[in-house]
This record gives structure tokens, sequence and C-alpha cells, in this order.
């Protein structure tokens, strides 16, 4: 086994997979954080993975370079420009949700179970909000190519 047919092969293992988790997102309904984050670090992992093999793949080998190149496509055109989008909105329609029940909370005289509900939106809100930092650096990379 060669390193390149060791890298293609790696390579091929990661972008499968991250074509079987775009492919199960349905982009008319909100995503979990979790399966949000999985995402993108597989996204994230991919593209490294293209810019390692464009610096060590001979040009010649064209088994490779289709992989790469298909791959490329299939980010840029089924997630970057359909997928990518809607998170970002409806990561930012959460946030406006949560914030705007949180504001319309009576902050006076609060049960015990209206505070643990309080401090429940406010961890919701915490978590989206650091998963919107995520994705916000992924799409300010977007405009850095």
């Amino acid at each position: 086994m060669s390193f390149t047919h060791d890298l293609l092969d790696v390579f091929t293992v990661e972008s499968d997979k991250l074509e079987n988790l775009v492919n199960v997102v349905n982009p008319d309904e909100s995503l979990p954080v979790d399966q949000i984050i999985k995402l993108y670090y597989q996204i994230t992992n991919v593209s490294s993975m293209i810019t390692v093999m464009r610096q060590q793949i001979d040009q010649t080998h064209d088994t490779a370079l289709k992989k790469i190149l298909n791959t490329e496509k299939f980010i840029s055109e089924k997630f970057n420009s359909t997928i990518h989008p809607k998170i970002m909105q409806s990561i930012a329609n959460s946030i406006s949700e949560i914030t705007g029940n949180l504001q319309s909370l009576n902050s006076e005289q609060k049960s015990a179970k209206a505070i643990e509900t309080e401090a429940k939106l406010y961890e919701k809100l915490r978590e989206i909000m650091s998963t919107q930092e995520f994705v916000k650096q992924y799409d300010a990379s977007l405009s850095d190519d």
C-alpha cells in the first residue's frame, strides 16, 4: 500500500461519512445541537483532508483528484448553498424565540418550577449561542476562500 492509496482510503471513508450525515438532513427541519456540531465537525475534517491531499497527491492520480472534486462539489452545492444557510437561520430563530420567552417571564415571585424552567431556557440559549459561534466560524471560512 502506498501513502497515496492509504490517504485516499481514509478520505473516502470520511467523505462517505459526510455524505451520509448531509443526506439525512431535512433542510426544512430544525436540527438538534449535537447533530449540527457533528455535521460541521465532519465538514471541517473532510475540508482539511482535501487541503492535505491537494498538497500530497500527484496531479496524475486521477482517482484521487476525481474524488476530491466530487466531494468539493457535494459540499459546495448540497451543504454550503442549501443546508448551511438554513441551519444559520434556524439557530438565529431559536435564539430569538428563547430570548423572547425569557423576556416574557415574570421576574417577580417565582416558584421553584418557574426558576427551574428559566434556568433550563438559559442553558438552552447558552448551548445554541455557542453552536452559533461554531457555525459562524465555518461561515467566515467560506468567505476566505
